[in-house]
């Protein structure tokens, strides 16, 4: 016995001089990497990565990193350490830890004067908050580092990698957003960087993403492909959080496709991994598909318990989206076992935070589109200058080639120069009436555009949801007209008078939908065959609108009729019963700025452009309406256009 205890004494003290040794062993280790990077103070991602990367995942190395890098007064090494540290708690869903950590790193950053570290902390900061679901703060941070990062000519290997994830991160605000589209544009730019830098966890990470967007527009075959693809790539990286996310996302899919108990093998493999792992995220949501698969195969008890497990823990970490799916699967649990009453509980308290959540994103989305177009405008700006200034060129170029003429027309070779003068003449100004085409163009949208998602904003946030959901359907409708009709020369006047219905309820909005529209067609005229330049009506109404019913009192009016008045043309009308010309003519006279408008004139250069190949030209004429007082009652349009 007493030898026995003997050789057990011999065994503890052997195990803990061994591990004393190699602590120590270990302390030099990590001091040894510190005094390498000291000596060299190397300035990029890449080159600090390749020393410091093999304390990644140990908490207590790290912050002796920092607590060292600190004492050196080595910036560029503590910000690195600092982002690397923050994305450990994120990892182990401290959030609160992790963004505090991130904070801290882009001031070291900002002290450092370092862009690619700057750009690399506020992405960390971007997927904090997106992690917590704070999209606004999220999005902010993303496009900060991406605006940052584009002012750099010929970014290194770090600035393209935050790049890649600020596209990364919009894309899947985008995708919460619900708007998929958007969303996988975003991970295909940011799929292409990383394969440009050779980043196979990009490639992981920006297929995953891919497979969530598409699984939301229900395309779950094309979902699965691209978790598959993702989870072959964690494999061969050994990367355990990215085969747990995938395997769970695939286990997903299996449910959806009525498959549970494959999905119950694949979820009961894959839980002591994400246990081990412990990030509450990922956990959370892995008791809640178990939960799910469990009631699909009829194991309910089992069900309740996981459900209720994956529940608690996104209360307790604050994950509103996984509570709303968890609340969803035991209303749906609950239904089976015929438990009514919870199962319409479970479902309301499923639908308040969704639509809690939805109202957040739907604004934020409205807001986004605002920036964009108002970036947009600013951009169509240096547009018009470039386009004018092209212009301007043109012109001289003509001026200088009729005195050229002059010249060349005293020898007896002046008639063959005149008709190749002739032929640049004509070319120059075609090309001169397409560019003040596309300058009215330029010139219409961002300003109509900006205007209107206002207006559309102020059923939001008025709590108008009907509204905002109707006419922002109506304001998508017109822009896709208004893009798909800028790239051709003629539409049909069916698309035409649609075009213009859609324009009318946007810039009715701003009257409080005061104004009410109407087109009357002859029955006997096939629109579809009929063509006209593409938004030819537009500035007629806007004059109707602005010029002719914005001053006045009481009821607004506008009529557009169609008939045919011979069989050479069709004639389009558009009658207001607003203030008249006169009196629209005396108020803008008062007004101490006046604005040059060159809508008209532009419409009318577009229209002669346009007939130019007919038998007949177009007419335009306006009649000052009166009523039985002699009275102005408005005023009524009429435009012929030539049908042959």
């Amino acid at each position: 016995m007493d030898k026995m205890k003997r050789i057990l004494c011999f065994i503890l003290l052997f195990s803990f001089f061994n591990e004393a040794t190699h602590g120590q062993n270990e302390k030099r280790t990590v001091d040894q990497s510190i005094d390498s990077i000291l000596k060299t103070r190397p300035e990029t991602y890449k080159e600090i990565n390749n020393i410091i990367r093999y304390y990644k995942r140990d908490t207590i190395k790290l912050k002796y990193i920092i607590e060292k890098f600190d004492e050196a007064n080595y910036l560029v090494g503590k910000t690195y350490t600092l982002n690397i540290l923050g994305i450990r708690y994120r990892n182990y869903s401290n959030y609160n830890k992790a963004i505090k950590t991130h904070q801290e790193a882009l001031d070291v950053a900002k002290q450092a004067e370092s862009i690619e570290f700057r750009v690399f902390s506020l992405n960390m900061l971007g997927v904090d908050y997106r992690k917590m679901e704070a999209n606004r703060t999220a999005l902010d941070y993303n496009q900060e580092a991406l605006a940052l990062a584009e002012t750099v000519k010929n970014p290194g290997l770090g600035l393209r990698r935050s790049i890649s994830v600020s596209h990364n991160s919009m894309g899947n605000i985008y995708i919460l957003l619900k708007q998929y589209e958007l969303g996988i544009e975003q991970l295909k730019m940011s799929q292409e960087i990383e394969k440009s830098i050779n980043n196979t966890l990009g490639l992981a990470i920006n297929n995953q993403n891919i497979g969530y967007a598409k699984e939301a527009m229900g395309n779950l075959d094309e979902a699965l492909k691209h978790f598959e693809e993702s989870l072959e790539i964690n494999i061969k990286m050994n990367n355990t959080l990215g085969e747990i996310i995938c395997n769970s996302s695939i286990a997903r899919i299996y449910i959806k496709q009525d498959r549970p108990k494959e999905a119950l093998e694949l979820i009961n493999r894959n839980l002591p991994k994400a246990i081990e792992l412990n990030n509450k995220d990922y956990l959370s949501s892995e008791y809640i598909y178990l939960g799910w698969a469990q009631t699909n195969v009829g194991q309910y008890a089992l069900a309740e318990k996981n459900l209720q497990k994956g529940l608690a823990m996104a209360k307790e970490y604050n994950l509103p989206s996984t509570i709303v799916e968890a609340y969803t699967h035991l209303s749906e649990l609950a239904e089976v076992k015929n438990d009514y009453k919870n199962s319409l509980e479970y479902y309301r308290l499923a639908d308040e935070i969704d639509k809690e959540i939805s109202s957040d994103r739907t604004t934020q989305y409205v807001n986004d589109l605002i920036i964009k177009y108002d970036s947009e405008k600013k951009n169509n700006q240096i547009e018009v200058l470039a386009k004018q200034n092209e212009i301007a060129k043109l012109n001289f170029s003509k001026n200088r080639n009729i005195w050229l003429i002059l010249l060349i027309s005293l020898t007896l070779l002046g008639l063959v120069f005149y008709f190749i003068y002739r032929q640049r003449y004509l070319k120059n100004e075609k090309r001169i009436l397409t560019l003040e085409q596309d300058l009215l163009r330029i010139q219409m949208n961002p300003h109509f555009i900006f205007n209107a998602l206002n207006s559309i904003k102020l059923y939001i946030i008025n709590n108008e949801q009907k509204n905002a959901v109707h006419y922002l359907n109506k304001f998508s409708k017109l822009i896709r007209k208004i893009l798909d009709a800028s790239g051709v020369k003629e539409i049909s006047l069916a698309e035409e008078l649609e075009t213009m219905d859609l324009y009318m309820s946007i810039e009715n909005i701003r009257f409080s939908n005061e104004i009410k529209h109407e087109t009357v067609v002859d029955p006997s005229i096939n629109l579809e065959t009929i063509k006209v330049p593409p938004l030819v009506l537009q500035p007629f109404l806007e004059n109707s609108i602005w010029h002719g019913l914005s001053s006045k009192k009481g009821s607004k009016k506008i009529l557009i009729s169609v008939h045919q008045s011979n069989k050479e043309f069709i004639e389009i009308t558009i009658e207001d019963n607003g203030i008249g010309r006169t009196e629209s003519a005396k108020i803008k006279a008062d007004k101490v700025i006046h604005r040059k408008s060159i809508g008209i004139h532009l419409t009318k250069e577009r229209l002669t452009n346009f007939v130019k190949t007919f038998q007949h030209s177009f007419s335009l004429t306006y009649d000052d309406l009166k009523d039985t007082e002699n009275k102005a009652s408005g005023t009524k349009l009429t435009l012929q256009i030539p049908l042959y």
